[in-house]
């Protein structure tokens, strides 16, 4: 995906802060050599772009949240105010098979017919038929991601193992997950919650990976906790 997916959550921010939407390699407007690259790198990166403006806010989505796991953990200077939506510090036993596989579809079916498995992962049936534009506009940046930059990413987390940075986190820390998220189910968010010092949990009722852009007032809650305001 792309950081233009978080446009919504960071038109609530704008008038109260300064918004940076990161691409990580090869994804969306950022530049790639082709070059293996891990979920470490990718946090590595992160750090570079905000080292001397922080601490700082971190929301992360699904990869993303494993990026922000490596960054506040690697960096506990860095975060302030950390969001975990929907993602894991730990894909489980079989995670270098299983995303070998997705890795081997992202570059082997075209982007539009990889769309039904995707979709069906993000959201429920109820809101696919409910929001058809938000669905629509989420599928699109989806199509436009670079194969090859997919693939990577599958294999970087395939070998990502982040659980002994949790107690690191220093981050006040909102964990969200979506109810029936079959990606990262609630299991998972409960064991970040419980491995980061000072972290909540919240999960969204009959919401799936997407957690965020469909369960109702999701979006409001993230951006009032990583401006500190009372929840």
């Amino acid at each position: 995906m792309s950081g233009e997916q978080w446009r919504p959550l960071a038109e609530r921010l704008e008038p109260h802060a300064n918004v940076v939407a990161v691409d990580a390699r090869g994804h969306g407007e950022s530049t790639w050599d082709g070059s293996p690259f891990t979920v470490e790198d990718l946090a590595e990166d992160a750090a570079a772009l905000v080292a001397g403006d922080g601490p700082v806010a971190v929301a992360g989505m699904s990869m993303g949240g494993c990026v922000a796991v490596a960054l506040a953990g690697r960096h506990p200077e860095l975060v302030s105010r950390l969001v975990l939506a929907d993602t894991t510090a730990d894909y489980g036993p079989d995670k270098a098979a299983a995303w070998a596989q997705r890795a081997g579809n992202a570059t082997g079916k075209p982007r539009d017919e990889q769309l039904e498995f995707q979709l069906d992962r993000w959201f429920s049936p109820s809101f696919l038929e409910r929001e058809p534009a938000e669905v629509k506009r989420l599928a699109d940046i989806f199509v436009a991601t670079d194969s090859r930059a997919h693939a990577q990413a599958c294999r970087a987390l395939g070998a990502f193992e982040g659980t002994d940075l949790l107690p690191s986190i220093t981050a006040d820390t909102l964990v969200v997950v979506g109810e029936h998220d079959h990606a990262t189910p609630p299991a998972m968010a409960r064991t970040l919650a419980d491995g980061i010092p000072n972290a909540t949990l919240r999960v969204f009722e009959d919401a799936r990976h997407f957690s965020l852009f469909e369960a109702p007032g999701a979006l409001d809650l993230v951006a009032t906790h990583l401006l500190g305001q009372p929840r």
